[in-house]
């Protein structure tokens, strides 16, 4: 961690050497707000509400179905799909966009355990994020498999013979501890396992080499650190050399080798069409193709040391100034196994959260103790981080939040 000091000066300093300052303008963002959700939600970039009006007012409104054709829309898919995986470390033709997170794990574990017939069991992290294992639930219940649950630590206990896959998220959605996927997956790989990961709280965070490490499967969002905004679609990542062999479990015509023919007997396409279902969401991926433009002029390894940087910040001030008050910082201090957020356990963290965003400074909450603050590099300034946590010491110092206001829990994502 980051032995500098930790004062407003020397935020104000940081932001003067920024080399990322330039990209806060290429957002739209609240001037009362300063905003540590990113992610859960990203930032609305600038050239999102121009893309998607002339989505709406000229290729919908005037061109009508022709612009599958005269605007491309059927290609959309994989064009975005393409963006995703400069950003995760993916060669040309091996991610799919569309559908959500949820559908496309789904894709991946009933695909990868196709991939190992005679073996019965599925690992996956017992504190992952509930979604993912609710999915290797219906995957193991629909192919008459097990699954085990474990901490990514206790993995090399739990290999064997009898395991197909393993399913982790790269992140850790709650602590933020970050996990080596070349180990891990290539542990898995020695073991004769196929490997799913779950990047939905590191693509456009933290740099990926998915091809790299030879991984096999992965998924993730586009509405967190790619900033594509609400509902946003998800994308598939399938290795090259399981293209053919992968089983995907749902088969919409998009995803036919000759999808106008209309015949009526399925043939999966060669390549990662075949990860296509039925008719994308043209809106939403519009809107997730202009917010993508914004990583066009940033590099993945600027933005991963600023992240680094941010949250040495906020780790630096929580211990200095913040352990009075019974704070706990449970994210990672090695660089190497934090990811772009810091998790904070304190008494009353669900009251803290909201007496904090009733103060201009959005972060949010985690059964059952954890104040959780995510820090997207792109549009936040040191000195907003800064400020952020001289307003977390005054909520915790005056107490306020504990009057009973907040006995009624409303929804925080």
């Amino acid at each position: 961690m980051s032995s500098e000091p930790v004062s407003a000066e020397a935020a104000r300093e940081a932001d003067e050497n920024d080399e990322l300052a330039f990209a806060r303008e290429l957002f739209r963002l609240p001037e009362s707000v300063i905003y540590l959700d990113g992610n859960s939600l990203g930032a609305l970039p600038a050239a999102v509400g121009p893309a998607v009006a002339d989505l709406v007012d000229r290729q919908w409104g005037e061109q009508l179905i022709t612009s599958w054709n005269v605007n491309d829309w059927w290609r959309l898919p994989g064009r975005v799909g393409d963006r995703i995986g400069r950003l995760i470390g993916a060669a040309e033709g091996q991610v799919m966009c569309g559908d959500s997170t949820s559908v496309q794990l789904f894709q991946a574990l009933t695909a990868a355990c196709r991939m190992r017939p005679g073996r019965s069991i599925i690992l996956t992290d017992g504190a992952g994020f509930p979604t993912d294992q609710y999915l290797a639930d219906a995957v193991a219940d629909l192919l008459q498999l097990k699954v085990v649950r474990l901490n990514p630590g206790e993995l090399a206990t739990q290999l064997s013979e009898d395991v197909a896959v393993v399913a982790f998220s790269q992140v850790d959605y709650r602590t933020g501890e970050l996990f080596d996927t070349a180990a891990i997956t290539a542990q898995v790989h020695r073991a004769g396992a196929l490997m799913v990961w779950d990047l939905c709280h590191s693509a456009g965070a933290i740099p990926v080499e998915l091809d790299a490490i030879e991984a096999d499967f992965a998924v993730g969002c586009s509405y967190k650190y790619l900033n594509g905004g609400p509902g946003a679609p998800g994308f598939l990542y399938i290795a090259q050399r399981h293209l053919r062999s992968a089983a995907l479990p749902l088969t919409g015509w998009h995803g036919h080798r000759s999808p106008f023919t209309l015949s009526q007997r399925y043939e999966p396409a060669p390549s990662i069409e075949r990860a296509r279902i039925g008719t994308p969401p043209v809106l939403s991926m519009a809107a997730l193709a202009a917010a993508l433009t914004v990583f066009d002029r940033v590099e993945l390894a600027a933005i991963r040391r600023k992240s680094l940087a941010l949250t040495d910040l906020v780790i630096g001030y929580a211990q200095s100034r913040l352990a009075e008050f019974g704070v706990e910082v449970v994210t990672p201090l090695s660089h190497d196994r934090r990811g772009s957020q810091v998790a904070l356990r304190m008494p009353a963290a669900y009251e803290v959260c909201q007496e904090l965003i009733g103060r201009g400074v959005i972060g949010d909450f985690r059964e059952p103790d954890l104040l959780r603050l995510g820090f997207t590099p792109l549009y936040l300034r040191f000195v907003d981080v800064y400020e952020a946590m001289d307003r977390l010491a005054d909520v915790l110092s005056d107490g306020g939040y504990a009057d009973g206001r907040y006995a009624s829990r409303t929804v925080v994502t």
